[in-house]
């Protein structure tokens, strides 16, 4: 160890000290740019085959729903809406990767069962009179 020490100089100190400063900059800049929404509402969009077939409106004082989906003939999925998140309970492809995946609850979470062509998404929505003073209202030319 003491070998390794002696063969760094005062510059490679400097230099890894910078590399993990830069480390930080992905992270700083997600957080400061990731829109937190504190002030929206939680949609779970359910697309078969690209065409939207269900929305989830997502809340904590939300019912606990099951449904089941017929995507293809043989195939099946069947969602779980329990309050604020949602979860593929159930389905019959091979893999069940989006049964595995779990429980998804944050905008911009995406829940993927592709033998099936079955996405869950959860987009965030401006919850209804927020605040009308807020609003701006440009005239027409």
């Amino acid at each position: 160890m003491k070998s390794i020490l002696k063969q760094l100089k005062p510059f490679d100190y400097i230099l890894t000290i910078i590399a993990v400063l830069i480390s930080f900059i992905p992270f700083t800049y997600t957080y400061l740019t990731v829109d937190h929404m504190d002030n929206s509402q939680l949609i779970a969009t359910v697309k078969i085959d690209g065409q939207v077939v269900d929305t989830y409106e997502l809340s904590p004082d939300g019912p606990h729903k099951t449904k089941t989906y017929y995507p293809h003939e043989g195939q099946y999925n069947i969602i779980e809406v329990n309050q604020n998140k949602i979860r593929v309970k159930e389905d019959n492809s091979p893999d069940q990767i989006a049964v595995k995946s779990g429980w998804i609850e944050k905008s911009g979470q995406i829940l993927v069962c592709l033998p099936h062509q079955l996405i869950i998404e959860i987009s965030g929505q401006e919850a209804p009179n927020s605040n009308p003073e807020d609003e701006i209202i440009l005239p027409l030319q």
